[in-house]
């Protein structure tokens, strides 16, 4: 079961130290961060808080000011899980609830992070059913994002989905292939079951190897009649949240992925890191799902060309982005990062702008020393560039998203910042 564990270790959140508590241990980490940034512009956009694809959310409010700003960020994610419960036969069974709070808020409104039960056998593997993130942006966020200061814009872009929430997944038993460990996962998620007409369904494959200096992670996601967006962190649920559900009037969506991520210890103090993305979008229509005065509802669209819900038309899109960076512990305590991510171009028979022919390049350093084991300090800074001023490019959730700067107002912009974290 040793090995089989550690490899179930490398796939847990960012977790390092437990308060036992009975039956339940409790673990978790809090972070908070203040930085300064420049072309920061919040209420560019004349509707503010619309979704980047409906085409009136384009407009730009005029005569509102943008330059360095002041940001905060808090987090604090606790999870409580059971101790593992022998069952006989070398089968045992554990459970897990958690949640993440952003700003002293929920991070995803309704959501919940885990809310799962394991049943686990050294020989045949395990089985996990529930709520829980998927892989594409669980191990895109940590140890491939996190690690660099990219977390959130290699996580959370792109064409995947990240929570799950009612999922069955199956994890093989490790594997002897080539000389290394071989660990191999399939999972399945329904989404909502209030969708009656566009019923939704997500299928995800990982495939976890490693050998010597090498820690390499493949996966692959396809769904279908989820919300359509490019934001790798978003809820799996259904192809519309309107009430009443309204799947039988809104067009299907699909939308998948393939990432390949390794990392590779190139010395006891130096870890090199890459990742691959590809996105698929099949597009998806305005359509109006409802009515509350004084303003139509609507779904989801994406990569669209016009207004018009009875003729509008949408666009099958794809992208590859790119993701690199290092880890240097020059020190027992110390360690110095550095991270890149480029979203790419995407192709798409779509002939008015929305975006396609736009990149972003976001390029991190930073620089952490651990005060005792589970409490951390660090400093970091970054710069972002875009190809050209205009829309963003379409693995990006929003045309602020990640750094604060607006694609539409600058080309550029930087940070930097301090913060400190807490595992436990």
């Amino acid at each position: 079961m040793k090995l089989f564990a550690t490899v179930l270790i490398s796939l847990l959140p960012l977790t390092t130290l437990g308060v036992d508590f009975g039956p339940f241990t409790i673990t978790g980490f809090a972070k908070i961060e203040a930085s300064h940034a420049s072309n920061q512009c919040t209420n560019c956009q004349l509707n503010a808080n619309e979704a980047r694809h409906r085409p009136w959310a384009e407009e730009l409010a005029q005569g509102v000011p943008y330059g360095t700003a002041g940001t905060n960020l808090t987090l604090f994610q606790p999870y409580i899980g059971t101790k593992d419960f022998d069952l006989g036969g070398g089968f045992k069974v554990k459970g897990l609830l958690s949640q993440r709070w952003r700003d002293g808020k929920q991070d995803i409104a309704g959501v919940l992070y885990e809310k799962n039960a394991t049943v686990l056998h050294e020989d045949y593997g395990l089985v996990q059913m529930g709520a829980f993130p998927t892989r594409s942006w669980s191990l895109a966020d940590y140890p491939y994002g996190t690690r660099l200061g990219i977390a959130d814009a290699w996580a959370s872009s792109g064409a995947g989905y990240g929570l799950l929430t009612q999922a069955v997944r199956y994890g093989s038993p490790l594997l002897d292939v080539a000389g290394g460990d071989l660990y191999l996962e399939a999972t399945y998620d329904a989404g909502d079951s209030k969708a009656k007409v566009r019923k939704p369904a997500l299928f995800e494959l990982h495939a976890k190897y490693v050998k010597g200096p090498w820690m390499v992670d493949a996966v692959a996601q396809s769904a279908k009649n989820g919300q359509a967006m490019a934001w790798g962190h978003g809820p799996f649920i259904g192809v519309t949240t309107s009430a009443p559900f309204a799947g039988n009037i809104v067009d299907g969506n699909q939308q998948s992925i393939l990432m390949l991520m390794a990392r590779y210890q190139l010395n006891a103090k130096t870890d090199l890191f890459a990742g691959v993305r590809h996105n698929r979008w099949s597009g998806n229509k305005a359509v109006v799902t409802g009515y509350v005065a004084p303003n139509y509802l609507w779904n989801s669209m994406f990569n669209v060309d016009g207004l018009d819900a009875t003729a509008n038309k949408a666009y099958s899109a794809s992208s590859t982005d790119v993701s690199l960076g290092a880890v240097y512990r020059f020190a027992p305590q110390w360690n110095v990062n550095t991270g890149m991510v480029y979203l790419g171009k995407a192709g798409t028979k779509n002939p008015v702008e929305r975006g396609q022919s736009n990149t972003m390049l976001l390029n991190t350093v930073g620089v952490g020393y651990e005060i005792q084991p589970g409490f951390s300090v660090y400093g970091f800074a970054g710069m972002v560039n875009f190809d050209k001023k205009g829309l963003a490019p379409l693995s990006m959730p929003g045309h602020a998203a990640f750094t604060g700067v607006d694609s539409r107002v600058a080309k550029s912009g930087n940070w930097a910042g301090v913060g400190l974290v807490y595992t436990f």
